[in-house]
């Protein structure tokens, strides 16, 4: 039963659903992410079959094209939860983090595909570059949460927030690079990531996003003093932001994933205060439905038997990438963090560290780009262990930090 209407009718009951019994599930080791993806995988058709991408032959196409407008959707809501004076005052901070952090995570989970699946070196570099970026969509719900609130400090939050938002667009870069570092049969040129990924992909993406934020955000200005745009719009103004700027990072060919978070972060830089909080609220609320349908995809389409190919060393992987990829880079730049006061606070912004949506977005897109069908079994495996650890220590965690602070 591959019906379209069923498959809509299935993600909008899962999210009915969910979302009925959202306040119950904060208090939960059961986040609504992990329950989804288990909807899912009784919809797929290893279960009762309602929901069979593979057959259908479009499931890296479908799956990129949910993960990219969940992604749109998710990032704005991030650029818009963020302090409009955040960014100046922590620059140096974010840049550590973002830069020296990724690079740091990247070389970690590279060698750990390699060791552990014994994969190509270019292969392995790519695999580790799409599961190093922090999920923004995995990561809202650990940080706008009541429960997150209270016990994990602003700082953290909006550090987590910031690189989460930051990082998915940069790790473009990331997950090209090994096609020309080592020339794989799928390679391009250095001079073509320099001119067409760095320069325009990333370069363009960003000076588009900054644009098209200054633009809406002055645009809403002049529409407010004028008396034009009614309260009810203007909820809905910055979805629509998220939507214009993720079709028009795939119109210019560009890193729409980047251009979105730009566009949010220039728009609240112009637009801050408590004036917005609606819209920042009607955001949220958004991206809770748009999160939902996307881990209930994921479920339909995880791999089975490319799990069962990959034997031991897939959930090893998977355990592995969780527990070195992260913890240890923030460890090491905890002291050069001002935020980061405690080594329990390094370990837990390292451990939450999600990996999601962002991870399903370019694993797809370069799968396709590839051909290569382990990069999907190897990610999504990934992803699954994520959500499952994530989601089940989420609550715990968060409650255990909080009760150390206090003794601090």
């Amino acid at each position: 039963m591959n019906d379209f209407d069923v498959i809509v009718a299935l993600l909008g009951g899962a999210t009915l659903v969910l979302g009925l019994v959202s306040r119950w599930l904060e208090r939960t080791p059961f986040p609504p992410t992990l329950l989804a993806l288990v909807l899912g995988i009784l919809a797929g058709p290893q279960v009762f079959g309602l929901i069979d991408l593979e057959a259908t032959g479009q499931r890296a196409d479908v799956m990129e094209k949910a993960a990219r407008l969940t992604l749109g959707v998710g990032l704005m809501g991030v650029a818009l939860r963020i302090p409009r004076d955040y960014p100046r005052r922590r620059w140096r901070e974010m840049l550590l983090l973002v830069g020296l952090g990724m690079i740091a995570m990247w070389v970690v989970s590279a060698a750990l595909v390699y060791l552990i699946l014994g994969l190509p070196v270019w292969l392995a570099a790519l695999i580790g570059a799409i599961v190093t970026p922090t999920d923004p969509v995995a990561a809202s719900p650990m940080v706008t949460s009541e429960e997150a609130r209270e016990n994990i400090p602003e700082p953290i939050r909006h550090a987590i927030s910031f690189e989460s938002g930051a990082n998915d667009g940069l790790a473009y870069l990331f997950v090209f690079l090994p096609l020309v570092l080592v020339a794989p049969p799928a390679g391009i040129s250095f001079a073509h990531w320099f001119t067409t990924i760095l320069l325009w992909q990333v370069g363009i993406a960003t000076i588009t996003g900054l644009t098209l934020g200054w633009i809406a955000a002055r645009s809403l200005q002049v529409a407010e003093s004028l008396g034009a745009i009614g309260k009810d719009w203007r909820l809905v103004y910055t979805v629509a932001l998220a939507l214009l700027a993720v079709g028009a990072g795939r119109l210019l060919h560009s890193d729409e994933v980047l251009l979105v978070f730009a566009a949010g972060a220039m728009f609240t830089q112009v637009i801050g205060g408590d004036d917005r909080r609606n819209e920042e609220h009607g955001q949220e609320a958004v991206n809770r439905f748009f999160a939902i349908p996307i881990f209930v995809l994921l479920g339909s389409a995880l791999p089975w038997a490319g799990w069962i190919e990959l034997g031991l060393a897939g959930p090893l992987l998977a355990l592995a990438i969780l527990l070195l990829r992260r913890p240890p880079a923030l460890l090491l730049l905890r002291p050069l963090l001002r935020d980061v006061r405690t080594v329990p606070q390094a370990l837990f912004m390292g451990w939450f560290g999600p990996v999601a949506v962002a991870a399903i977005y370019y694993a797809s897109l370069m799968e396709h780009e590839t051909g290569e069908p382990v990069i999907w079994h190897a990610v999504t495996l990934v992803i699954a262990g994520s959500v499952l650890a994530h989601g089940l220590s989420g609550a715990v965690l968060t409650r255990a930090l909080g009760r150390h602070d206090e003794k601090e």
